[in-house]
């Protein structure tokens, strides 16, 4: 029963990135190329009750699964097994739970006090789970699973160099350029930090 309930976290992870696309259909100059997901959760949009009911859903699933999944990591390395289960419960709280409770401006700026509790809330939970990838490729690679450590690896990477992007995006120096695709590089962000727990989880069970 408990690994059932374990294969449920790749699918909310997944199901994370793919309904900002489903839920920004009737929110008219929704951008997902320049602009954040966090924006589906303000009070102009069209869909923001359904977007902060989501994360709130999603912040609690990921903990908890993150706490299931500590047990099965442990025969690896108990210490890292438990160092993933809080990143992953700190993401839960700080990159999900607080910005469903917490939601922009449409112009996502940190004027109003909701939004600087969702913009700093957001970035440390960000931050925290850049740390999940090297975490899983340790782990994958006490396992003897020896292609998802380099994946996951490659992950991290990616995700550092996605997150960089991420946070330039803002900065007027990059107006009208590439980096100012905020929302791609949030999307490939997360993925890059998602994909290597998922498969974990997966190569675990």
């Amino acid at each position: 029963m408990k690994n059932n309930l374990l294969l449920s976290l790749p699918a909310v992870l997944a199901l994370d990135l793919a309904l900002p696309f489903l839920l920004a259909a009737p929110y008219r100059g929704y951008s997902h190329l320049t602009q954040a997901m966090s924006v589906l959760g303000n009070k102009k949009s069209p869909c923001h009750a359904i977007y902060n009911i989501w994360l709130a859903a999603c912040g609690a699933a990921v903990a908890l699964n993150s706490l299931m999944l500590r047990p099965l990591l442990a025969v690896y390395s108990k210490t890292a097994a438990a160092i993933l289960a809080v990143i992953l419960c700190l993401y839960a709280v700080g990159g999900c739970v607080l910005p469903a409770f917490f939601p922009v401006e449409e112009k996502k700026d940190l004027a109003g006090l909701s939004s600087r509790i969702h913009g700093y809330s957001s970035a440390a939970g960000f931050m925290l789970l850049a740390a999940a990838p090297p975490l899983v490729g340790f782990l994958a690679y006490r396992a003897g699973f020896s292609m998802l450590a380099l994946f996951s690896w490659l992950c991290f990477f990616l995700a550092i160099v996605f997150f960089t992007a991420f946070i330039m995006a803002d900065k007027p120096s990059f107006r009208h350029t590439p980096i100012a695709w905020e929302g791609l590089w949030q999307r490939l962000t997360l993925l890059c930090m998602y994909l290597p727990v998922a498969c974990l989880v997966f190569a675990v069970l």
